[in-house]
């Protein structure tokens, strides 16, 4: 299974996801919590320390690799995202197939497929570019590093807003799964899948970076119209 991490870039810092955390996160689960309607939040201290412990518990099973998510600009933590639905392909064919499950000593295995998700940030941290390049950061990690086939990302098909960042960021809409699962409101939700495959990539991370860039730069000009 993959060992936890730490990427860093110039607005965000994706650290392990620790016990260490709980009370940031506890902070930043409720700072606003009327943005949180397709996604499962920690409300509190002790659902924090739950939502961790759930969290490494599905780590130590080599289910997922899950994050903090950090503002550099004064070290507070904001949200948190991870790689889940860890996929191998690697080793003798057999069938049926068993997802999950790496070939040899899982210890060292990396996988061929993974999704991200799970993904929340704090209101204060919306709209600030965090999101963009936790993305960037994790999506060269598992291209680059681990050299994954496919990367995925799901969404409640009603989340207009979380889709229309995945289709901006370059990400393929796969269809829509129609009564797919229970929403986090109780509705029969239905998804929508999207993903990006390893020969994608480097247009993907070229539009990435353009608008990490082109944020940098409107920040920049904001900054200079500001009287001293």
């Amino acid at each position: 299974m993959p060992v936890p991490v730490l990427l860093a870039g110039r607005t965000v810092r994706l650290e392990p996801l620790a016990p260490r955390h709980t009370e940031a996160l506890a902070v930043a689960g409720a700072e606003d919590r009327t943005t949180y309607a397709f996604t499962p939040v920690p409300h509190g201290v002790q659902a924090s320390h739950e939502y961790i412990d759930r969290a490494l518990a599905d780590q130590a099973a080599g289910r997922s690799l899950p994050f903090a998510v950090i503002r550099a600009t004064d070290g507070r933590v904001v949200g948190s995202t991870r790689f889940l639905e860890l996929d191998y392909w690697q080793g003798p064919l057999v069938w049926p197939a068993v997802p999950g499950v790496p070939f040899g000593d899982p210890a060292t295995a990396i996988p061929d497929a993974a999704e991200i998700g799970n993904t929340w940030l704090s209101p204060g941290a919306q709209g600030t570019g965090i999101n963009t390049e936790a993305k960037l950061l994790m999506l060269r990690h598992a291209f680059e590093t681990w050299g994954v086939r496919r990367i995925s990302l799901r969404a409640d098909a009603r989340n207009g807003r979380s889709r229309a960042a995945m289709e901006r960021l370059g990400f393929t809409c796969e269809g829509v799964r129609r009564a797919h699962s229970r929403g986090l409101d109780g509705a029969v939700r239905s998804t929508a899948f999207y993903s990006i495959l390893d020969e994608e990539w480097p247009a993907v991370r070229s539009i990435i970076e353009l608008r990490l860039s082109a944020g940098a730069q409107r920040k920049r000009r904001r900054r200079t119209l500001i009287p001293a």
